[in-house]
């Protein structure tokens, strides 16, 4: 069993951090790094966008070469997406110039950014970040912070958790950090999330663990609809703390997977908390559907749906919505079977049984649905599939923040 500790990025054994203001932006931190004095294995998952950034691109290669990586290097305030022959110049010199400074091959080093899209990168102020921000790598909590703190853009709040966990009476740390705030979608968003490990896990092992919790944590979250150019998941195992390497069907694969899901989904929830203009964090679930595919479908139809998201922000019951959302998802279902209810920590209401609309308080479905948190239940009654996945509301503020962007 795992549990939460204090702590960010660098945690793990073997692992510095570092974050800092360059000049990228107009005053706040925009440049990251992270470093691993034992090179790590790597698992990536990526934008499903068909225009993908320069970052993208680059960190795809470096994953298909099989290379151990030591470091990533992150810039916020451009996106550096859509800049062309020179956006891909760009992003290999962020790489080399780290490798360089820090004894390593340029293929060991993955880059991230984030921001404006289509605007070329300002390089002579991005290298002269790197030269700065190599010597302020450490270990300690406060360069952890920094770190998170220079990968943010719209973003309010850092978003980091740190678990610890043992492995043949060895403790083992899992550490990470994401940003994300707007262009949130399934299939990955405008966000970034980078993820360390002191454990000794192969890449193999690594990757289809992350490929299948990906699937149930950044796949199932939805702020805006939209599907960005820049979007990764990057994990970096260094194998520091020593023990028998992980294998399925162990224990130690339990264990480690477990807390490995923890991690992700805490982001992936913080990433939609944090969402633009957001002032409710939405979890739908889904049971008794057809099978967990079809699940999934009305999960995301219902977060989606702009309607369902504007009468949560003005804290109105209309469960209609929330139905109709379902309809059109594509998945088949009896709505004479369905039940429904809404719940946060003011209390639970039961709005349908069996198709039947059930006559409610609309006092408490307003206390209830005033919370920060609320949740969306049904169930269908056609069979074994089931699904979560997290949302936010849909406030004026969204359009404010986005009409004002570049700006």
């Amino acid at each position: 069993m795992f549990k939460v500790i204090p702590g960010y990025i660098n945690k793990p054994v073997g692992f510095k951090a570092a974050g800092m203001f360059s000049g990228i932006k107009k005053a706040k931190k925009d440049l990251a790094m992270v470093y691993t004095s034992y090179p790590a294995e790597v698992a990536c998952v990526f934008t499903t966008n068909v225009v993908k950034a320069a970052p993208v691109l680059w960190n795809k290669n470096v994953y298909e070469s099989g290379e151990k990586v030591s470091a990533i290097v992150v810039n916020s305030g451009n996106a550096n997406a859509c800049t062309g022959l020179q956006g891909i110049a760009d992003n290999e010199t962020m790489a080399t110039k780290t490798a360089a400074l820090l004894d390593c091959k340029p293929s060991g080093v993955l880059v991230a950014s984030t921001g404006v899209i289509g605007v070329p990168m300002p390089m002579t102020v991005i290298e002269k970040g790197i030269d700065q921000i190599v010597p302020k790598l450490k270990e300690d909590d406060a360069s952890g912070l920094e770190a998170a703190e220079a990968i943010m853009t719209t973003d309010t709040f850092t978003k980091t958790i740190c678990v610890q966990f043992e492995i043949e009476g060895k403790t083992v740390t899992i550490s990470g950090m994401s940003k994300g705030s707007g262009m949130i979608h399934p299939n990955m968003a405008t966000m970034l999330s980078f993820v360390t490990t002191d454990a000794v896990i192969s890449k193999a092992v690594l990757s289809q663990m992350l490929k299948e919790i990906n699937e149930d944590t950044y796949n199932m979250i939805s702020v805006d609809g939209d599907t960005s150019t820049n979007d990764m998941v990057l994990v970096l195992a260094n194998g520091a703390v020593g023990h028998t390497p992980i294998a399925t069907g162990t224990p130690a694969y339990d264990a480690f997977k477990e807390a490995f899901y923890y991690v992700h989904e805490t982001l992936a929830k913080q990433i939609v908390k944090d969402g633009e203009g957001a002032n409710k964090l939405i979890e739908v679930a889904v049971e008794g559907a057809n099978n967990t595919i079809e699940a999934k479908q009305i999960v995301k139809s219902v977060l989606t749906s702009n309607l369902v998201k504007t009468a949560l922000f003005g804290e109105d019951a209309n469960w209609g919505r929330v139905l109709c959302a379902a309809g059109y998802s594509g998945a088949a279902f009896d709505p004479m079977k369905v039940d429904l209810w809404f719940s946060s920590e003011q209390g639970k209401i039961q709005l349908l049984a069996k198709g039947e609309p059930i006559v409610f308080s609309e006092d408490k479905a307003a206390e209830i649905l005033s919370a920060d948190e609320i949740k969306i239940a049904l169930a269908l009654q056609e069979g074994e599939g089931s699904a979560v996945g997290w949302g936010c509301d849909l406030s004026y503020e969204y359009v404010k923040i986005n009409g004002e962007y570049r700006s």
